[in-house]
């Protein structure tokens, strides 16, 4: 008979290395120098920005989609926020190795700084009406999502140059947002895709 799983522990993932198969030097994270150096090395950034997120499963899940879509780094607070732990290197299914993580003590400065870097900020929230598809999404651009349950902060919210929501038709009023930053990533992509071709 298989061992139970103690809760909160993820279950092995056949996709992912485990530990000992890993490279000795796990990448860590970064700071808001080496973000801004990132962005300047990139013609068109590609950024998300995650306003406390706390959830390992939900950054695990993140991190393997922001991988798939090409974002060049993930933002996310120092304090409120879940950092790379072993159940998201597990979850994320190797992708929290390869896609700069950087963590920040002051997200609405790093925002700040972004936009002086040419990006446009754009939120997910539900005080709005504009829907994610009538956005434009192309060019330099960091997505911003927030936390399980809450949302976005106040400041971060009001540090966005532009703020949408994911239709809902259903009964239930929003998304995971793990399920979420999948659906504004890859709109996205999607957007980009259509612009070079």
């Amino acid at each position: 008979m298989k061992p139970r799983r103690r809760e909160h522990e993820a279950r092995d993932n056949r996709h992912a290395k485990r530990p000992d198969e890993r490279p000795e030097a796990a990448v860590p994270s970064l700071d808001e120098d080496d973000l801004m150096r990132l962005v300047a090395e990139k013609k068109e950034p590609f950024i998300l920005i995650l306003d406390c997120v706390q959830d390992p499963h939900n950054l695990g899940a993140i991190l393997r989609t922001a991988d798939g879509a090409g974002v060049h780094a993930v933002v996310a607070p120092k304090d409120k926020a879940v950092g790379i732990t072993e159940t998201v290197r597990r979850i994320s299914v190797g992708a929290a190795d390869h896609v700069p993580f950087v963590q920040v003590t002051n997200l609405a400065r790093t925002m700040e700084h972004l936009k002086k870097a040419g990006l446009w900020l754009v939120g997910t929230t539900d005080h709005t009406d504009k829907s994610i598809y009538d956005l434009d999404l192309k060019g330099p651009l960091a997505l911003v999502l927030g936390a399980e349950e809450k949302g976005m902060r106040r400041l971060t919210e009001e540090n966005c140059d532009f703020l949408a929501k994911i239709p809902m038709s259903g009964k239930v009023e929003c998304l995971n947002v793990s399920v979420s930053a999948g659906v504004c990533l890859y709109e996205a992509v999607r957007q980009r895709a259509l612009a070079k071709a």
